[in-house]
Parts: C-alpha cells; sequence; structure tokens
C-alpha cells in the first residue's frame, strides 16, 4: 500500500464518481496539468490502488475479505471537508451521512485486517474527525438487490 496525498485522494473521488472522466477533465478539476494526472493515475494502478475501471458487482467483494462500517463524529461544520477527503479512500465503497450521533457513515472494504488497521487509523487522522466507532462485519445474512 502506498502513501495517498490529498491529490491522490480527490483523483480517485472523481474516478469514482465517473471512472469515465476525461484526463482534461480531471485535471482542470484538481489545477494540475493533465500529464502530472496520467502520471498519478500510472502510479496508482502500478501500486495496485487502482485495479481498473469498470463496474464492481457485489459478488466481486471475496476480494476483499474484510469488511466493516464505521461511524464518524466530525467537529463543526467540516462534514463536507472530511467527505471529500474519505470519498478518496479506494477501501470505502459507501458513504451516507446519517442523523442522530454521527454525522457520517463510511462502508469499508479491505484484503486483510493488517489493511483495515491502516485505514481505519488513516481516517482518525483526517482533520475534523472527532471519533469513530467501527464494527467489523462478519456474516451476510441477507441482501437484496434493488430493481
Amino acid at each position: 500500500m502506498i502513501n495517498l496525498d490529498d491529490t491522490d485522494r480527490r483523483l480517485i473521488g472523481l474516478l469514482r464518481d465517473d471512472a469515465r472522466l476525461p484526463v482534461a477533465s480531471l485535471a482542470a478539476a484538481l489545477g494540475i496539468s493533465r500529464a502530472t494526472v496520467k502520471a498519478r493515475m500510472d502510479k496508482l494502478e502500478a501500486a495496485g490502488v487502482i485495479q481498473g475501471y469498470t463496474v464492481i458487482l457485489t459478488q466481486d467483494t471475496a476480494n476483499a475479505p474484510v469488511r466493516a462500517i464505521a461511524m464518524i463524529e466530525v467537529e463543526g461544520r467540516v462534514t463536507d471537508k472530511v467527505a471529500k477527503a474519505l470519498a478518496g479512500f479506494p477501501q470505502i465503497r459507501a458513504l451516507s451521512s446519517t442523523n442522530g450521533r454521527w454525522d457520517l457513515v463510511a462502508e469499508i472494504e479491505t484484503a486483510s485486517l493488517y489493511d483495515f488497521d491502516k485505514t481505519l487509523n488513516a481516517i482518525r487522522l483526517i482533520e475534523g474527525v472527532t471519533l469513530t466507532e467501527t464494527s467489523i462485519l462478519l456474516a451476510s445474512r441477507l441482501r437484496r438487490e434493488r430493481n
């Protein structure tokens, strides 16, 4: 696993939203050159962070045997900033805002407990994250697909 900086995370977040964005559009959104975007994408692909640009279906979760739900408390009014940082984590499969005690809920998938621990530590280091509570998902009892 490589160390991702804020630009890498933002790039991954943009690709998650639309993996078909042209390099020029990614560069404009990130405020960097097209060559830099291409170099970063190549680096992320070579390191295995980006493994492809395709639809990943539910049955593909066998490649990520450690799954968890992380409830995240955010201080003050920086929820949007924290959500943008979290969107860049390739290990976060879904991110939702919520009401009640927690501000955000993240669905996390990693290949190992070691990777999970590193991911959780990185989440906790994001400026504005004040508290987390995480539950590792064990066996799936029911999963309904939307029509």
